[in-house]
């Protein structure tokens, strides 16, 4: 049997039943004589956002493969949203904090952490409880509420979205962490990876009135792409995204995905949910496009119940 059947159906029934309908993404587990594998994408369920997240990056070989000692280190979760954690219209602020440890330790020289938000700045910064944990982990948070912060580039490759004026600290750095959190959204269906890059730019209007997914994908086509992408999936917004009405939009899923590929990510996300993401279009524009994998059978999975 190829190792990808055997991780398809394996402890299938088992995964099922733990997992109800949100299942069948993390139906099948690892073997032990795979354990040190090379995997593509991690999924990971059942813990809190540290727990996870510590537990997944040893099957990407540990966040130093990532971040080398004297590293600067950007990590854009969204905090659009002048929310608290519990409406999940924001990354979970554990999620990041951890993050940022890990790449303290792994010896980065500066960690800094920033969005364009959508709602007021410093509310946002706040009450999503990221401007604390990012202080308490020895990072850095920065603002992205003035368009000095940003610089103008040129994407060769972009159908609609030729140019745009992206955060300074983007292109200064040597790793780019990509965090958000995964919920329903209301013009693009779905926010994972791809759509969480709307907060590294300053006009986001141009995006929303000339093909939306479009342009999610052109810009996702520009050369400065997230060294890593961390999908939270902890609580999600199943409806009224992206910023919510209340707590009753939201589920507990406690699952993570992680991996370098934004379109495998968001495949994954979308999946994760139940949708269809031959049904959304920047879905199939990124894998036109070349973006990504679109095609999760053509990768090595680690699936991970805690």
């Amino acid at each position: 049997m190829k190792r990808r059947d055997f991780l398809r159906t394996s402890a299938l029934t088992t995964a099922a039943l733990t997992f109800g309908k949100y299942g069948s993404l993390l139906a099948g587990e690892k073997d032990a004589a795979s354990a040190a594998a090379k995997y593509d994408l991690v999924v990971i369920k059942g813990g809190e956002p540290d727990v996870m997240f510590d537990r997944a990056i040893k099957d990407l070989g540990g966040i130093e493969a990532f971040v080398k000692k004297g590293q600067t280190v950007v990590v854009k979760p969204n905090i659009g949203w002048d929310v608290s954690p519990e409406r999940a219209g924001n990354t979970n602020p554990a999620l990041v904090k951890r993050i940022i440890e890990q790449c303290i330790n792994a010896g980065a020289k500066k960690v800094y952490v920033f969005d364009n938000t959508c709602d007021n700045w410093a509310n946002c910064y706040k009450n999503s409880g990221i401007e604390k944990v990012v202080k308490d982990a020895g990072g850095q948070i920065v603002p992205g509420n003035t368009e000095s912060y940003y610089q103008d580039i040129s994407i060769t490759s972009g159908k609609v979205l030729k140019k745009a004026k992206l955060h300074e600290l983007i292109l200064e750095s040597d790793v780019f962490i990509n965090v958000p959190v995964l919920k329903n959204h209301s013009s693009a269906s779905y926010t994972v990876t791809m759509k969480n890059l709307m907060g590294v730019v300053w006009d986001r209007r141009f995006w929303h009135k000339n093909n939306l997914h479009q342009c999610i994908v052109d810009y996702a086509s520009y050369t400065k792409k997230p060294t890593l992408n961390v999908v939270d999936a902890y609580r999600v917004m199943m409806k009224n995204g992206p910023r919510g009405v209340s707590t009753d939009d939201v589920q507990l899923l406690k699952t993570q995905i992680i991996t370098t590929d934004m379109v495998a990510a968001d495949v994954a996300g979308i999946k994760l949910l139940n949708g269809n993401p031959d049904k959304v279009d920047y879905i199939s524009f990124a894998d036109s496009m070349k973006i990504g994998t679109k095609n999760l059978e053509k990768l090595n999975i680690s699936r991970i119940i805690l």
